[in-house]
Parts: C-alpha cells; sequence; structure tokens
C-alpha cells in the first residue's frame, strides 16, 4: 500500500515468478554474496576486466560479485531490467545491480551498467565503447543470459524459446509451488520449429556474436578467457532438459565454444562451457520437474554438508579459470562444478526419494521450505536484518544505476 510518498513492498507471487521485489532485500542479498566471497579471500591470478553479459540475477550476478570483489576487476555488466515506473517497484535484476554498483563503488572498483538488449548490435557497440574508453582490455566474458525470446539483429525475426520434450510426449512428476502440491505433468513434444526456435534463443550464436564483434574491435587481451554456463542434471530431468529442447540449445553452445576456442587462438584464449549445479533461479523455477528435484536435492545435499548456492559455485568455478586449482573437465571438454550435486551417493538418494515422493510427505522427504526460502530471495523478500513492514520511500523504490 502507498504511504506518505513511499510503499510498503510484498511479495506477490504469479505462478513461478514474482511480480514484485524489493529494493533493501536484494541490497542484503547482494551483500551476503559479497561477504561470502570476502571471507572466502582473494583470487589470486585473477581477471582484471571482467564483461558480464546477463550480469543481473543467479549464476551471471555471482559472477560480477567474485570478479569484483574476489580479484578486484572492474566490470561491466549488461542486463535487461525493469527500473520503477508509475509506483510500480523495480524487477529484483534492477535492484540488484543498483546495490552491486554502490557497494563496488565504495570499495573503490570501477563498475558500470548497460541496460538493454543484449542481443542486439547497438548494445554490443555501446559495451565496446565503454571498454575502449574506461576499462582496458578484457580477459574475462562470462555469456549468462536466460531469455525466452530473441529477436535477431539482422533479420527482426524474432524466435521464442519452449521447455518441451522431443520425439514424445512426457509425463512426470513436479511440484505446484503455488498450492504445495506433487502432481503429474504432461507436456506435449515440441514440433521441428519451436526446436529450432529454442536453439537460436538459448544456443551459442548470440554468444558467438559477442565475441567476434570484441575481437573486431581489439578490445580482448591476450590469454583472454570466456565462459557460458550449462546444466546436465540427473536422468530424471532429462525429459524435459537435456533430451529436451533446451537440452538442444545446450548442445549447441557445447559446439559453439569449441568454435569460439579456434577463433580465439591468435590471442592464445580459450572458450568454456561450465556445467553448474541445480540452483534456484528465475529460469530455473519455469521448468517443470526441477523445482520438486531441487527440494529434494536441497535435503540431501544439505544432509551431507555439499550445499552450495550461486555464488559458492562461481567462487570455486573462478578458482579453476585462474589456476588456483585444476580445471575438472569432462569428456567433453566442458568445466564441471556440478560435481558434488552428480556423486552417486547423492543421486542414489535422490532417486530414492523421487520414486516415494507425494503431496503427503514433501516436507518429510525434500527441503521444499528451502525451495520457497530460496526463491523469495531471489526477489528481495526472507532476508535477515530487513524491516518488511516499513515503508519503502520513493527515492529508494526509484533506485537508479550510477
Amino acid at each position: 500500500m502507498a504511504f506518505c510518498g513511499g510503499m510498503i513492498i510484498e511479495p506477490k507471487i504469479r505462478g513461478f515468478v514474482c511480480v514484485t521485489a524489493h529494493p533493501e532485500g536484494c541490497a542484503k542479498h547482494v551483500e551476503e554474496q559479497i561477504a561470502h566471497v570476502q571471507q572466502q579471500g582473494t583470487i589470486a591470478n585473477g581477471p582484471k576486466n571482467v564483461l558480464v553479459i546477463g550480469a543481473s540475477t543467479g549464476y551471471g550476478l555471482a559472477s560480477r560479485i567474485v570478479a569484483a570483489f574476489g580479484s578486484q576487476a572492474k566490470t561491466l555488466g549488461i542486463f535487461f531490467e525493469r527500473p520503477a515506473t508509475n509506483g510500480k517497484p523495480a524487477s529484483a535484476g534492477w535492484y540488484n545491480s543498483v546495490a552491486f554498483e554502490k557497494y563496488a563503488h565504495n570499495a573503490g572498483l570501477w563498475a558500470k551498467s548497460l541496460n538493454g538488449d543484449a542481443f542486439s548490435n547497438e548494445l554490443k557497440a555501446e559495451a565496446i565503447r565503454v571498454i575502449q574508453e574506461s576499462m582496458g582490455k578484457i580477459d574475462l566474458v562470462v555469456y549468462s543470459l536466460a531469455s525466452p525470446r530473441r529477436t535477431d539483429p539482422y533479420n527482426g525475426t524474432t524466435y521464442k524459446s519452449v521447455l518441451k520434450p522431443i520425439g514424445s510426449s512426457f509425463t512426470g512428476k513436479t511440484v505446484d509451488t503455488d498450492k504445495k502440491l506433487v502432481t503429474d505433468v504432461t507436456i506435449e513434444p515440441a514440433s521441428q520449429q519451436e526446436c529450432d526456435e529454442t536453439v537460436k534463443v538459448m544456443g551459442g550464436e548470440d554468444w558467438k556474436w559477442w565475441i567476434e564483434a570484441l575481437l573486431k574491435a581489439d578490445v580482448l587481451a591476450n590469454n583472454v578467457q570466456t565462459v557460458a554456463y550449462s546444466y546436465v542434471g540427473p536422468k530424471v530431468t532429462w525429459p524435459i532438459y537435456t533430451n529436451g529442447t533446451i537440452g538442444q540449445a545446450k548442445v549447441d553452445l557445447d559446439h559453439t565454444a569449441q568454435l569460439l576456442t579456434h577463433l580465439l587462438s591468435s590471442k592464445n584464449g580459450h572458450a568454456w562451457v561450465s556445467v553448474n549445479k541445480a540452483v534456484v533461479t528465475q529460469a530455473s523455477s519455469a521448468i517443470p520437474v526441477v523445482p520438486l528435484y531441487i527440494s529434494i536435492l536441497f535435503k540431501i545435499m544439505k544432509a551431507k554438508g555439499l550445499h552450495e548456492d550461486c555464488i559458492q559455485q562461481i567462487y570455486r568455478l573462478a578458482k579453476q579459470l585462474s589456476k588456483n586449482t585444476p580445471l575438472n573437465l569432462d569428456n567433453q571438454n566442458r568445466i564441471r562444478i556440478d560435481d558434488l550435486e552428480m556423486r552417486p551417493d547423492v543421486q542414489a538418494e535422490v532417486a530414492t526419494i523421487w520414486e516415494q515422493i507425494n503431496t503427503d510427505n514433501l516436507s518429510a522427504l525434500s527441503d521444499f521450505q528451502g525451495y520457497q526460502t530460496n526463491f523469495l530471495k531471489l526477489f528481495g523478500f526472507g532476508l535477515p536484518n530487513v524491516n518488511y513492514s516499513a515503508d519503502i520511500p520513493s527515492h529508494v523504490m526509484e533506485s537508479q544505476l550510477a
């Protein structure tokens, strides 16, 4: 409700997304991640000029935090987020980025953000201008975009991604996160056009175009590295993920990494795909089956002392990329930081619980409460030491990027 020029902001959940975000809660969430990195200590030989494409939430935000506060790097963040308008709060990614810039500047770190369509040629050109004028050559490019659609800047066609199986319909367990019901969901198979469009949106083409543009502008350093994020997961999620439309996009991402490594050979550079752990993100929340799997996984990994969120994952990845620990590569030359999730003992317990779980035992057999807590934190809710009953002044709600 509006009050004295401000507003009390409460979570309003619509399906798998929260349509409100709390600026002070988002800032606290960013602060928690920064504190974790600072507690772990400086990453020796880390990058000094970092471009993060898709920098406002989840793994992209964690990548920016680790680069800045783990390696004291200059960071340029690219994202497409909604500022506050007409008395409505901004998106969580907007508030995350405002908070990140504030904390970075207070720590004496250079940080700038560009809000717009990362798929467009115009934003690529603007990023290159900023790099040339203010950063120095880039030694790490992180590609962490997750978008439901993409407009090709050359032909103007807008493509849409879908989360569907390929070849035949799929029926499996999922959880209705609003009603806390474990039900079966049936998803019809994708058409060939839907497969093709999903690859256009979620595959490696735009990553390749970014690297080509940066190379042409000569803003990449010698020994430059670039990394894009992927997921494999267990067999229970394969029909809707690895063997589905998004899995085809990830295959394209793998092929793109090989192509880009060849392209970067003149800089002695390398392109990597990092296979990351299942975590609660705005993207993962939209995938049927996955929220139930994550709820089970959280319970098991927490009991074993293995649980990690985005920031712990990316700190481990950064140490590998900076050669402080060995690269954990699979037979497809992908970096695997999902190694703890995919441990045989962890997955054996997941499989056992998966067969048993239902609405009645959801709370007992999984950490659904932990899933919900993490989900709300994405939007700045449920953080300690935040007064959620307090009025948010309009100047805070309408916070701007520096």
